[in-house]
């Protein structure tokens, strides 16, 4: 079973095949043009895809040693995501599925984040340890934050979710007012270890259940910066590791907070992150932490499978593919494709 997966949702153009359950490859094209622009442009971001899917489709197939005649399926990122860049990943796959009379899958960007702990590469020779069914998953990225009920690899649950502004773009709007080029989520990461993470105290918005909110804390932050620069305009440049610092870790602990009541409620034990924020080392690290203290089992990805990537998209295909639940030629985009 050799299965090609495409994935174009946002600004990565990426490629990966996955052979007989095991990764071979894993190819990503980065588009730096957003970078002059503090974020991402849509068109900008589909035209690249245009530019880049073919090369990187090519070297995918060239690294896992696998002619495309050998292919047993084609699947690609449906959504959520930029209609622009998912119309670039979608058409292409549907061509190709096509053209070699074989199945064609669809797969939604943010399950295949959750299953991006079940990708075995060449690297940990089918040896990594994996979460139990069932298990809880907090996805967290630029666009969603989710907790989620993993009870199959095909059957995943919301049980709370964000409901206005993402965490993810929390720590880039944070970064921008900060001065920080785009994208500022590392960067807040990077200072953020040099600095004192009680140094300030902001609010944790509190929604009811297990939902989440990120926009009080944005606007708190902006006044906390307004305020403290019209006192002493070098505010930020004389104190940013510290600012970083009490951002990221006011971040994290709204996550986790709803996490350990999550797990309470449910009385699961097997936890895990995915997604962008999951490569954020102070995520990262207190989850680990609280894990310890509560009894967790933690699965954290690896770093290279937190950010879009083809991989965990030819996971999740592999699972539809044993279940022979495949896609009609039909089929269109859905940039705001749910659970």
């Amino acid at each position: 079973m050799n299965i090609l997966a495409i994935e174009s949702s946002c600004d990565e153009t990426s490629a990966a095949v996955l052979a007989n359950g095991q990764l071979k490859s894993n190819i990503i094209a980065t588009q730096l043009i957003h970078e002059q622009y503090g974020g991402v442009v849509p068109e900008l971001a589909s035209r690249a895809h245009q530019q880049h899917i073919l090369p990187v489709v090519e070297r995918a197939l060239a690294d896992a040693n696998i002619a495309k005649t050998d292919l047993s399926a084609i699947a690609f990122t449906r959504g959520p995501g930029l209609l622009g860049s998912l119309l670039v990943g979608t058409s292409f796959a549907k061509a190709m599925a096509l053209g070699l009379s074989i199945p064609l899958i669809e797969v939604n960007h943010m399950q295949a984040h959750v299953l991006a702990h079940f990708i075995d590469d060449q690297h940990d020779d089918r040896s990594r340890p994996k979460p139990g069914f069932p298990f809880l998953c907090l996805t967290v990225s630029g666009g969603h934050t989710q907790l989620v009920r993993i009870n199959s690899p095909l059957e995943m649950v919301v049980i709370g979710q964000t409901q206005d502004d993402a965490v993810g773009e929390a720590f880039d709007k944070s970064a921008k007012l900060l001065g920080l080029p785009y994208p500022g989520g590392p960067l807040i990461d990077k200072y953020a270890k040099e600095g004192n993470p009680l140094a300030y105290k902001f609010p944790m918005g509190e929604m009811s259940g297990l939902d989440f909110s990120f926009s009080g804390i944005k606007t708190a932050i902006l006044y906390f910066l307004r305020d403290n620069i019209k006192a002493n305009p070098a505010f930020i440049t004389e104190n940013l590791a510290d600012i970083c610092a009490s951002i990221q870790h006011t971040l994290v602990q709204m996550l986790l907070n709803k996490l350990k009541r999550a797990a309470r409620e449910t009385g699961i034990r097997d936890i895990a992150i995915a997604g962008g924020v999951s490569a954020n080392s102070g995520l990262r690290s207190a989850l680990t932490k609280l894990g310890d203290e509560q009894g967790w089992t933690v699965f954290i990805p690896r770093f290279e499978y937190c950010t879009d990537n083809a991989a965990m998209i030819a996971m999740a295909a592999q699972f539809k593919y044993e279940q022979s639940d495949f896609t009609a030629q039909t089929v269109s985009p859905l940039p705001r494709m749910s659970f």
